[in-house]
């Protein structure tokens, strides 16, 4: 299963983002979607599983969660925007990071590009950056891995070029 993650948009999708998210059997988007076009968008490539950032409104939060909790391909997967990383998680996550965790544990807000192993709770911790032009961050990310029989058989990051860049 080849799923491309991507956050922090901000409602800005450009033609690099769609080029490697096409083939994709589906996308996970970790939040700040920014408006519900590129919900849309990203549908007419795969089908999207998202939850809402804090700068979402409220047709975003109708259609996506704050938390989502799933299955795939073995392997479980939580995704939400305002996370953390490993020795420093959200602490309204911490309880149930310590008594469920995923094989998965994905989210954004930071714009920081971070895949980081969280050995504690035998889990794999990853936030794809910042896609959109809004944030400090310099340059735009998403992440794609293949998940196969409960492992991550591939991951890479793709860098989408300077944050002040134009489309092109």
């Amino acid at each position: 299963m080849k799923i491309g993650i991507i956050s922090d948009t901000h409602s800005y999708l450009d033609e690099r983002i769609l080029h490697h998210l096409s083939g994709c059997d589906e996308i996970w988007h970790a939040g700040d979607f920014g408006s519900v076009a590129v919900s849309d968008r990203l549908e007419k490539l795969a089908p999207v599983v998202g939850v809402f950032g804090n700068i979402d409104g409220q047709d975003i939060r109708k259609k996506h969660p704050e938390h989502e909790r799933m299955m795939r391909e073995g392997m479980s997967v939580w995704m939400t925007h305002i996370g953390g990383y490993p020795g420093r998680y959200n602490s309204k996550l911490l309880h149930e990071l310590n008594t469920d965790p995923p094989d998965l544990f994905i989210s954004g807000h930071s714009h920081i590009l971070k895949i980081v192993p969280d050995k504690k709770r035998r889990l794999l911790h990853i936030n794809p950056g910042a896609a959109g032009r809004s944030g400090f961050h310099k340059v735009r990310t998403l992440v794609l891995m293949e998940l196969l029989q409960g492992k991550v058989a591939e991951l890479k990051v793709v860098e989408l070029g300077p944050r002040t860049a134009q489309a092109g």
